[in-house]
């Protein structure tokens, strides 16, 4: 209950921030994040991009969930979030299998929020295929498609490189941030995951000013 009152709380306050003023509070940022060596290419084409990388079955990244979609409501239009599915136990690859799946078949709004809240509020792990394939056919996805999908050559490639950025990435724990392939953001560095956000806002703000200092 407290972590949920926490999340609220928060939640209540970046819905309440404009964006550009959420870009320039002045939060001061300094030892809360990394720096990337050497810099990642992006995705996002010229718009600055914010990796959220977590797992379906991290507690935190459930409790993260819910502070980086409001960033996503107010985020500038010049900004542009992927997830990346984290990989650190071979039992972790059925997850990212899932998350690729969905995202191929178009229903990742119907399912991403939903999987977080079968693990932790229904307590059902999901963490193999057949658990997955009855938890699409719930929201509504046919079960041979999801399979097909899910054992697929696309979604297998997918899974590759998303083990492949977290190595570049660097990254060591859930749920991390990484801000156009420069900086990593984790709620230990941050203080919290609040705090998360907020050094993630100040970090696009700071690349923004970069890129149109060089136009």
């Amino acid at each position: 209950m407290k972590r949920w009152l926490c999340c609220l709380a928060a939640v209540a306050w970046f819905a309440a921030v404009p964006p550009v003023a959420a870009q320039t509070t002045g939060f001061d940022i300094e030892g809360k994040y990394e720096v990337l060596q050497p810099h990642q290419l992006t995705e996002t084409g010229d718009r600055i991009e914010v990796v959220d990388v977590f797992w379906y079955g991290c507690p935190h990244c459930y409790t993260f969930l819910p502070l980086l979609e409001v960033y996503e409501q107010i985020k500038p239009e010049y900004v542009e979030v992927r997830r990346l599915p984290a990989i650190f136990r071979e039992n972790w690859a059925a997850h990212a299998r899932a998350y690729y799946t969905s995202m191929l078949l178009g229903v990742e709004h119907q399912t991403h929020r939903a999987l977080f809240e079968e693990i932790h509020e229904h307590r059902n792990p999901t963490d193999h295929k057949e658990a997955l394939a009855a938890f699409f056919e719930r929201q509504g996805v046919d079960r041979t498609k999801f399979g097909q999908t899910y054992d697929s050559f696309a979604v297998e490639s997918l899974v590759r490189k998303s083990a492949l950025m977290q190595q570049r990435y660097g990254i060591r724990g859930t749920p991390s941030v990484v801000v156009n392939g420069k900086y990593r953001v984790s709620g230990r560095l941050a203080g919290g995951l609040d705090n998360m956000i907020q050094v993630v806002m100040a970090l696009v703000d700071k690349e923004y000013k970069a890129q149109r200092s060089t136009n």
